[in-house]
């Protein structure tokens, strides 16, 4: 199954043009500048009319609108075609995923979580049977870096060290784009804006 993976689109989604094929195309939260409903809903518009049979989608810190907004209208406004995952997950064909919004607190952004206990519970949540997980911010340590360091969380670190997926993909930090790999996991950075909010990153392609 082929895949194509984007993040970090902060209502610039319009702009993200020459899409390549794929099976599944997946965004990997911050839909939005500041989770204004009118952006939300312009994102879903563009993202549902995308030519994908499957495509998913996660909220990032910057989309406050998905953490306030009631569930039941969230789900009312999602189209049918588009899969949106909170700290859930869905089966294709046999491959599972499953999606996460949380990262480390930071300025008391939008599914912000303490480090340690906190955000653990989280993680904790993640099936072991997960092919491709979707996370809005990075493991520490793994294209995570910004100039003060490494901002990425300890705890996800951790969770996916032992469930091993085949694939995880995340955004976030928008100056880490790029590709990691050990022998369990290939771990890609997807955001294609850059750290000054520029167009510059290409959508990135994989197969499992």
């Amino acid at each position: 199954m082929k895949f194509l993976a984007i993040s970090d689109t902060h209502g610039k989604h319009r702009l993200v043009k020459n899409l390549p094929s794929a099976d599944v195309i997946i965004h990997a939260g911050d839909v939005s500048r500041g989770g204004a409903e009118h952006s939300v809903q312009d994102f879903l518009s563009w993202f549902s009319k995308l030519d994908y049979a499957h495509k998913i989608f996660i909220a990032g810190n910057h989309d406050r609108f998905f953490e306030e907004e009631p569930s039941g209208y969230i789900n009312k406004i999602i189209p049918e075609n588009v899969v949106y995952l909170n700290d859930s997950g869905i089966s294709i064909d046999g491959i599972n995923i499953w999606g996460s919004p949380i990262t480390p607190w930071f300025f008391n952004w939008a599914f912000n979580r303490e480090r340690g206990k906190e955000i653990d519970k989280h993680w904790k949540r993640i099936p072991v049977n997960t092919d491709v997980l979707i996370t809005h911010g990075p493991p520490y340590g793994i294209l995570d870096t910004v100039p003060y360091g490494h901002v990425g969380c300890e705890e996800l670190l951790k969770r996916v060290k032992k469930i091993k997926p085949k694939v995880h993909i995340f955004g976030h930090i928008h100056e880490a784009y790029g590709n990691a790999e050990n022998r369990d996991t290939r771990f890609i950075n997807v955001s294609v804006l850059d750290d000054q909010y520029a167009l510059r990153n290409v959508p990135v392609e994989f197969t499992i």
